[in-house]
């Protein structure tokens, strides 16, 4: 691990994403802050943890004097999106700002709304066509209007998460029943989707950080994109299945076809007006019937070389955090 001068705080620590930016800065030589909410479930060496609210400002400031960086890996649950997301970013904003520090964000294709273009690049217009959506305008029009007040800010816009954590359309829907031999997309087979192998995105975190520092290279706000994978349901659920029977054939089990299915999304629409977490699912569904990918030039003129894990062992990891692992005798 190398030595470096630089510091992080990471808000949000055991989320998915902020456990990934942990191993990320910290195997970067960082020296790692770590703030959560909740206990961490495991402690790692050359770590600070805080389990200060995000909201007490003046204790997080000085727990994590000399930080260069902020990254705000904050997530609220679904449906609290419209009432906690931006006092969230807010509040991140207002420690980044009182460390003189870089506020980093991780962002979403959901500011693009059902109209979006099959190539998101990082100028394209923002025509939110859902809650979250405007949200999540809302959070970037203010870090670009902090600027005024000396706030250096950037959004690193991904795809779906999968990789770490649970909590997101990877485990949730697609391999949920994977051990029942059965694979669900949530859109047509055919449509472009994009998606982002977390310990790469952290990666790209820590990049961008580090030369956003070391080359005085950080404009006030800027958006950047993180391409990922891009993939058709049909070229998911192909390498899924190979993957998982991979995992079968070491483990001594039957190669098998796996059943495919998709989501209702019709009954989950109904449902949603006595369900509330159906409600939030139903709104979002126009990411699996609009081709996208995201155009990663902006960020390949900034760090050079993106991280890419190849497919196969990205899923293999992936799968393997979930269960599905060579068993050990």
């Amino acid at each position: 691990m190398k030595l470096s001068k630089h510091s992080v705080l990471i808000l949000g620590a055991t989320g998915r994403f902020g456990e990934a930016a942990i191993h990320a800065f910290r195997d970067a030589g960082w020296r790692v802050i770590a703030q959560s909410r909740a206990q961490p479930s495991y402690f790692l060496d050359g770590v600070t943890y805080l389990q200060d609210s995000i909201f007490d400002t003046s204790a997080i400031v000085l727990a994590a004097k000399g930080a260069n960086v902020v990254v705000h890996a904050i997530n609220p649950a679904y449906t609290k999106w419209q009432t906690q997301a931006l006092p969230l970013c807010r509040a991140g904003m207002n420690i980044a700002e009182q460390l003189n520090a870089l506020f980093m964000l991780p962002g979403n294709v959901y500011n693009y709304g059902a109209p979006m273009p099959a190539l998101l690049q990082v100028d394209s217009p923002q025509q939110p066509t859902a809650r979250k959506g405007l949200t999540r305008c809302n959070m970037e029009a203010e870090m670009a209007q902090r600027k005024t007040t000396g706030l250096r800010s950037v959004v690193i816009r991904a795809g779906d998460f999968f990789g770490g954590g649970n909590g997101n359309w990877f485990d949730l829907v697609i391999v949920k029943s994977a051990a029942k031999g059965k694979l669900v997309y949530p859109g047509p087979p055919d449509i472009m989707h994009a998606w982002a192998y977390l310990p790469d995105l952290a990666r790209v975190f820590e990049l961008v950080a580090r030369c956003s520092i070391d080359n005085n290279a950080a404009p006030a706000f800027d958006r950047l994109h993180f391409a990922g994978i891009s993939l058709t349901g049909t070229q998911m659920l192909a390498a899924l299945e190979i993957a998982l029977n991979n995992v079968r054939r070491a483990n001594s089990q039957p190669v098998i076809k796996f059943a495919r299915s998709t989501l209702p999304w019709g009954f989950i629409k109904l449902a949603g007006t006595i369900v509330p977490s159906w409600r939030e699912l139903s709104e979002m569904a126009y990411l699996w019937t609009s081709p996208h990918q995201l155009s990663d030039a902006a960020l390949i003129a900034k760090i050079g070389e993106v991280p890419a894990t190849p497919l196969d062992i990205a899923l293999k990891n992936s799968l393997a955090l979930l269960g599905f692992s060579v068993a050990t005798h």
